[in-house]
């Protein structure tokens, strides 16, 4: 965690658009891919969290609200009849982050959005998780990379 008032020392700042003409510096991020293929399912909002939801997984996410049950899985986890889309990339950015850091995601974000690239955005404690439909991958790769992030 950096001090209050202390310059940042990573490097390979990139300029991101936040509003129409206006720029700011952004530092590049690094980040990697989780292998697999990933599914979104939505339950109801008041449905148990189901089993298959609590299997051991190197990602799962299950976000409750009073709309639905969010749940993030392996694909091959979801079973048939449960309202989903697969097909989605998980993008890990290189964490941790500092809670008052501000724009990593807007730094991600932004790339993909101006190549017409939608995305899921998910954040733990330590990091921040970026899906995309695994059609784009590529796209997207391509984007990122172009806009100074580093594929570990």
């Amino acid at each position: 965690m950096q001090a209050r008032g202390a310059k940042s020392r990573r490097r390979n700042p990139l300029p991101f658009r936040f509003r129409a003409g206006q720029t700011i510096s952004m530092n590049a991020q690094s980040f990697s891919i989780l292998p697999g293929e990933w599914a979104i399912a939505r339950l109801a909002a008041g449905a148990p969290v189901p089993a298959w939801a609590a299997a051991p997984a190197p990602f799962l996410s299950v976000t409750r609200t009073s709309d639905e049950l969010s749940i993030v899985a392996p694909a091959a986890a979801v079973p048939a009849g449960v309202r989903a889309e697969g097909g989605w990339t998980v993008l890990r950015l290189q964490g941790p982050f500092a809670f008052d850091q501000t724009g990593i995601l807007a730094s991600f974000a932004t790339p993909l959005a101006e190549a017409g690239i939608g995305l899921f955005a998910l954040s733990t404690f330590d990091t921040d998780y970026v899906l995309v439909k695994t059609a784009h991958r590529s796209a997207a790769l391509a984007a990122l990379r172009a806009a100074g992030h580093l594929l570990k």
